[in-house]
Protein backbone atom coordinates (compact mmCIF):
# COMPACT_ATOMS: atom_id res chain seq x y z
CA UNK A 1 0.00 0.00 0.00
CA UNK A 2 1.37 3.40 -0.97
CA UNK A 3 1.97 5.75 1.98
CA UNK A 4 0.31 9.16 1.73
CA UNK A 5 2.46 12.28 2.30
CA UNK A 6 0.61 12.94 5.57
CA UNK A 7 1.19 9.40 6.81
CA UNK A 8 4.87 9.66 5.90
CA UNK A 9 5.15 12.92 7.83
CA UNK A 10 3.48 11.41 10.90
CA UNK A 11 5.81 8.41 10.73
CA UNK A 12 8.87 10.65 10.44
CA UNK A 13 7.80 12.80 13.36
CA UNK A 14 7.42 9.69 15.52
CA UNK A 15 10.93 8.42 14.70
CA UNK A 16 13.75 9.27 17.08
CA UNK A 17 16.86 10.38 15.19
CA UNK A 18 19.69 7.86 15.46
CA UNK A 19 22.24 9.12 12.92
CA UNK A 20 25.85 10.30 13.41
CA UNK A 21 26.90 11.80 16.75
CA UNK A 22 27.14 15.32 15.28
CA UNK A 23 24.98 16.45 12.37
CA UNK A 24 23.96 19.78 10.81
CA UNK A 25 20.19 20.10 11.07
CA UNK A 26 20.28 22.43 8.07
CA UNK A 27 22.19 21.43 4.94
CA UNK A 28 23.02 24.98 3.86
CA UNK A 29 21.13 24.72 0.57
CA UNK A 30 17.41 24.07 1.05
CA UNK A 31 14.80 22.99 3.61
CA UNK A 32 15.29 19.25 3.25
CA UNK A 33 14.50 17.55 6.56
CA UNK A 34 12.08 20.28 7.63
CA UNK A 35 8.45 21.14 7.00
CA UNK A 36 6.58 24.42 7.38
CA UNK A 37 3.41 25.00 9.39
CA UNK A 38 1.89 28.42 8.67
CA UNK A 39 -1.81 28.57 9.61
CA UNK A 40 -2.54 31.57 7.39
CA UNK A 41 -1.39 29.55 4.38
CA UNK A 42 -4.07 26.88 4.81
CA UNK A 43 -5.90 26.56 1.50
CA UNK A 44 -3.89 29.45 0.05
CA UNK A 45 -1.17 28.06 -2.22
CA UNK A 46 -0.08 31.55 -3.29
CA UNK A 47 0.84 32.61 0.26
CA UNK A 48 4.38 34.07 0.29
CA UNK A 49 7.07 31.86 1.80
CA UNK A 50 7.85 32.42 5.48
CA UNK A 51 11.17 30.56 5.57
CA UNK A 52 13.73 30.89 2.78
CA UNK A 53 17.38 30.21 2.02
CA UNK A 54 19.18 33.43 1.12
CA UNK A 55 22.89 34.11 0.59
CA UNK A 56 23.86 30.88 2.31
CA UNK A 57 21.68 31.51 5.36
CA UNK A 58 18.36 30.12 6.56
CA UNK A 59 16.01 33.06 7.07
CA UNK A 60 12.80 33.36 9.05
CA UNK A 61 11.09 36.31 7.38
CA UNK A 62 8.80 36.81 10.38
CA UNK A 63 5.51 36.67 8.51
CA UNK A 64 3.18 35.08 7.69
CA UNK A 65 3.72 33.73 11.19
CA UNK A 66 4.32 30.06 11.81
CA UNK A 67 7.01 27.44 12.37
CA UNK A 68 9.68 25.51 10.54
CA UNK A 69 9.75 22.03 12.09
CA UNK A 70 12.16 19.11 11.76
CA UNK A 71 10.70 15.97 10.25
CA UNK A 72 12.56 13.84 12.81
CA UNK A 73 12.34 13.81 16.59
CA UNK A 74 15.33 13.98 18.91
CA UNK A 75 16.30 13.23 22.51
CA UNK A 76 19.44 13.81 24.60
CA UNK A 77 21.34 16.32 22.50
CA UNK A 78 23.19 19.61 22.47
CA UNK A 79 21.91 22.02 19.81
CA UNK A 80 24.07 24.94 18.67
CA UNK A 81 22.24 27.79 16.95
CA UNK A 82 23.95 30.85 15.47
CA UNK A 83 21.56 33.68 14.63
CA UNK A 84 21.34 37.43 14.13
CA UNK A 85 18.86 40.22 13.44
CA UNK A 86 19.73 41.68 10.02
CA UNK A 87 17.39 44.64 10.48
CA UNK A 88 14.89 45.70 13.10
CA UNK A 89 15.16 43.21 15.99
CA UNK A 90 12.10 41.46 17.30
CA UNK A 91 10.77 38.05 18.26
CA UNK A 92 11.79 34.53 17.33
CA UNK A 93 12.56 31.31 19.19
CA UNK A 94 13.78 27.73 19.17
CA UNK A 95 11.20 25.18 20.31
CA UNK A 96 12.39 21.85 21.71
CA UNK A 97 10.43 18.67 22.46
CA UNK A 98 7.83 19.86 19.95
CA UNK A 99 4.89 17.55 19.25
CA UNK A 100 1.21 18.41 18.70
CA UNK A 101 0.91 21.12 16.01
CA UNK A 102 -1.02 24.31 16.79
CA UNK A 103 -1.45 23.30 20.43
CA UNK A 104 -1.73 26.90 21.66
CA UNK A 105 -3.70 29.75 20.09
CA UNK A 106 -4.06 27.67 16.94
CA UNK A 107 -0.42 28.50 16.18
CA UNK A 108 2.25 27.18 18.57
CA UNK A 109 3.17 23.47 18.69
CA UNK A 110 3.32 21.76 22.08
CA UNK A 111 6.88 22.34 23.28
CA UNK A 112 9.25 24.28 25.49
CA UNK A 113 10.36 27.48 23.80
CA UNK A 114 13.88 28.80 24.27
CA UNK A 115 13.22 32.47 23.66
CA UNK A 116 15.18 34.62 21.22
CA UNK A 117 13.13 37.82 21.63
CA UNK A 118 15.61 40.71 21.52
CA UNK A 119 16.81 41.59 25.04
CA UNK A 120 15.07 38.47 26.43
CA UNK A 121 17.14 35.65 24.94
CA UNK A 122 17.02 32.58 27.16
CA UNK A 123 13.56 32.88 28.66
CA UNK A 124 11.56 29.64 28.76
CA UNK A 125 7.98 29.68 27.50
CA UNK A 126 5.85 26.67 28.40
CA UNK A 127 3.60 25.62 25.53
CA UNK A 128 1.56 22.61 26.61
CA UNK A 129 4.68 21.27 28.36
CA UNK A 130 6.16 22.45 31.67
CA UNK A 131 9.51 22.71 33.42
CA UNK A 132 10.82 23.67 36.87
CA UNK A 133 13.62 26.15 37.65
CA UNK A 134 15.11 27.50 40.90
CA UNK A 135 13.50 30.66 42.31
CA UNK A 136 10.38 29.77 40.38
CA UNK A 137 8.02 32.28 41.96
CA UNK A 138 10.47 35.15 41.50
CA UNK A 139 10.97 34.29 37.85
CA UNK A 140 7.47 33.12 36.92
CA UNK A 141 5.01 34.75 39.29
CA UNK A 142 2.42 33.42 41.77
CA UNK A 143 2.40 29.63 41.92
CA UNK A 144 -1.37 29.34 41.63
CA UNK A 145 -1.16 30.89 38.15
CA UNK A 146 1.52 28.58 36.73
CA UNK A 147 0.55 26.44 33.79
CA UNK A 148 1.17 25.64 30.15
CA UNK A 149 -2.06 26.75 28.52
CA UNK A 150 -3.77 29.97 27.55
CA UNK A 151 -4.13 32.51 30.40
CA UNK A 152 -1.53 30.66 32.53
CA UNK A 153 1.80 32.15 33.54
CA UNK A 154 3.94 30.36 30.98
CA UNK A 155 7.02 32.60 30.88
CA UNK A 156 10.06 31.77 33.03
CA UNK A 157 12.49 34.67 32.92
CA UNK A 158 16.14 34.09 32.08
CA UNK A 159 19.02 34.63 34.48
CA UNK A 160 20.86 37.45 32.75
CA UNK A 161 19.23 39.72 30.11
CA UNK A 162 22.03 41.47 28.28
CA UNK A 163 23.90 38.40 27.02
CA UNK A 164 23.16 39.21 23.37
CA UNK A 165 25.67 40.73 20.95
CA UNK A 166 25.14 44.21 19.46
CA UNK A 167 22.52 44.30 16.72
CA UNK A 168 23.75 42.90 13.42
CA UNK A 169 26.34 40.64 15.06
CA UNK A 170 25.97 36.87 15.35
CA UNK A 171 24.69 35.31 18.56
CA UNK A 172 25.36 31.74 19.65
CA UNK A 173 22.65 29.90 21.57
CA UNK A 174 23.41 26.43 22.91
CA UNK A 175 20.51 24.28 24.14
CA UNK A 176 21.27 21.05 25.97
CA UNK A 177 18.41 18.59 26.43
CA UNK A 178 19.37 15.70 28.67
CA UNK A 179 16.65 13.48 30.13
CA UNK A 180 14.08 15.80 31.71
CA UNK A 181 16.47 18.77 31.95
CA UNK A 182 17.00 21.70 29.57
CA UNK A 183 19.96 24.10 29.87
CA UNK A 184 20.51 27.17 27.72
CA UNK A 185 23.57 29.33 27.12
CA UNK A 186 23.71 32.56 25.07
CA UNK A 187 27.18 33.66 23.97
CA UNK A 188 28.66 31.39 26.66
CA UNK A 189 26.51 32.88 29.47
CA UNK A 190 24.31 30.42 31.34
CA UNK A 191 20.89 31.98 30.85
CA UNK A 192 18.46 29.25 31.97
CA UNK A 193 18.35 25.74 33.39
CA UNK A 194 15.35 23.64 34.31
CA UNK A 195 14.50 20.10 35.35
CA UNK A 196 11.39 17.99 35.60
CA UNK A 197 10.36 18.78 32.04
CA UNK A 198 7.13 17.04 31.11
CA UNK A 199 8.67 15.87 27.80
CA UNK A 200 12.09 14.41 27.05
CA UNK A 201 12.02 14.22 23.26
CA UNK A 202 10.34 15.70 20.22
CA UNK A 203 10.86 17.72 17.09
CA UNK A 204 12.79 21.01 16.94
CA UNK A 205 11.12 24.10 15.53
CA UNK A 206 12.10 27.64 14.55
CA UNK A 207 9.60 30.46 14.81
CA UNK A 208 8.44 33.18 12.50
CA UNK A 209 6.97 35.71 14.88
CA UNK A 210 7.06 39.11 13.21
CA UNK A 211 10.75 39.95 12.72
CA UNK A 212 13.33 38.76 10.21
CA UNK A 213 15.97 36.51 11.73
CA UNK A 214 18.93 34.85 10.01
CA UNK A 215 20.50 31.51 10.94
CA UNK A 216 23.92 30.37 9.75
CA UNK A 217 24.37 27.29 11.93
CA UNK A 218 22.01 24.66 13.31
CA UNK A 219 24.11 21.77 14.55
CA UNK A 220 23.02 18.91 16.77
CA UNK A 221 25.34 16.74 18.86
CA UNK A 222 23.90 13.59 20.39
CA UNK A 223 24.72 13.07 24.07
Amino acid sequence: MRMTPLAALVLASCSIFSGPSTVPLWNGNDLTGWHVDVPDADGKPDTPATFVVRDGKLVSLGSPQGHLITDASFRDYRLTVEYRWPGQPGNCGVLVHSSTPRRLYGMFPQSIECQMLHDNAGDFWCIGEDIVVPDMEARRGPKEKWGADEKDLRRIRNLTDGSERPLGEWNRMVIECRGDSITVWVNDDLVNAGTGCTADHGQIALQAEGAECEFRKLELQRL
